[in-house]
């Protein structure tokens, strides 16, 4: 007769759960601890109220856990088992606007059972920015004149006084004339993100997980960047060039091959050869706006051993890069594009 042995109910019920245990491991909640942290903050930046910005935690299914201000966001914040997607913004920025610097960053958090999980988000600026630097003779020369700031997302009116930052989402920008209703586009650049970039406008003539923090830091460095456009010399006349106040813009001059003795003005960008180098004391490149790099663009600018190349060249004077000189000379094919040769006089604007 075989004998029989019988488990203890006892060890068959805990064999049964320590079985289940594995099949459906325990769901704790977890927890997210969000804090700002000030040790990027940079002093002056033009930041908004930390309690204000815009904090979104939601699950990989889609589904909003949290929406809605950091300030009244429970801490720390229960969330079940899961990966979640953490951002904060700074405003909800959707058109352009004036004074509206966009921060944020966002992150991925992997939480597991009972776990506080510790992510660091470091904010930067998402958006870009544009403020024009009008100059007086703007209103003298284009007393109808209006300038605007756009983009695909929307114009924004820039007074002859304005003093703010223009916002735009990263892409193209533009500075658009309306002078007494006849628009144009004056000048367009591609903006990335954190760049701020100023533009001078003259008129000289008409027309991991671990437990912890999700920690929240602002970086409000910024790419700056300057560039500057002259709006043309008015109507062609007779007087064009002959004497400083009449001093022909570059591209005006681009189609004067020939003439003798004109005054020629526009921003140093670099030598003409090598074209746009700075290692040649004998020749310049100049341009309408300091962000040309195209020859078509462009005049050459001889200089002769003398008092003029100690003056303007490049070598001995690297801080001349950019800046706006007249100079009078002759329209002559130089380094293959139209330049400036036997120059006579020059002024660089202080």
């Amino acid at each position: 007769m075989k004998k029989r042995f019988f488990l203890p109910v006892a060890l068959v019920a805990a064999a049964l759960f320590s079985s289940c245990e594995e099949l459906f491991p325990s769901r704790e909640p977890g927890t997210l601890s969000i804090h700002f942290s000030n040790r990027a903050l940079t002093k002056g930046a033009d930041l908004p109220d930390s309690s204000q910005f815009i904090l979104q935690v939601t699950g990989s299914d889609g589904v909003s856990v949290y929406d809605g201000l950091f300030g009244e966001c429970p801490d720390p914040l229960p969330v079940d088992p899961g990966t979640y997607h953490v951002s904060v913004r700074s405003c909800d920025f959707k058109a352009p606007a004036f004074g509206q610097p966009l921060y944020g960053d966002s992150q991925e958090a992997v939480v597991s059972s009972g776990a506080t999980v510790d992510v660091a988000l470091l904010c930067h600026q998402l958006n870009a920015g544009i403020r024009l630097k009008i100059a007086s003779d703007f209103l003298v020369n284009y007393p109808k004149g209006l300038f605007f700031v756009q983009s695909a997302d929307g114009r924004l009116p820039y007074a002859y006084r304005e003093q703010r930052i223009a916002y735009f989402h990263p892409g193209d920008v533009s500075v658009v004339l309306d002078d007494d209703g006849s628009q144009s586009i004056l000048y367009t650049k591609d903006l990335a993100e954190r760049e701020i970039l100023t533009v001078a406008v003259s008129a000289p003539g008409p027309a991991s997980s671990s437990s912890g923090k999700i920690t929240v830091a602002i970086d409000t460095s910024r790419t700056w960047t300057d560039d500057r456009y002259i709006i043309g010399t008015g109507p062609v006349t007779a007087m064009d060039g002959r004497d400083k106040e009449h001093a022909m813009d570059v591209m005006t001059a681009r189609g004067k091959t020939g003439a003798t003795g004109v005054w020629v003005y526009g921003y140093i960008i670099g030598n003409a050869s090598p074209f746009l180098g700075t290692t040649s004391d004998t020749n310049l490149a100049i341009a309408g706006k300091t962000s040309a790099t195209s020859k078509a663009v462009c005049l050459s600018v001889e200089l002769k051993k003398g008092a003029i190349r100690d003056a303007l060249n490049l070598v001995s004077h690297p801080s001349n890069l950019g800046r706006k000189i007249f100079v009078k000379g002759d329209i002559i094919t130089y380094y293959g594009i139209p330049g400036v040769k036997n120059i006579s006089e020059c002024v660089m604007d202080q």
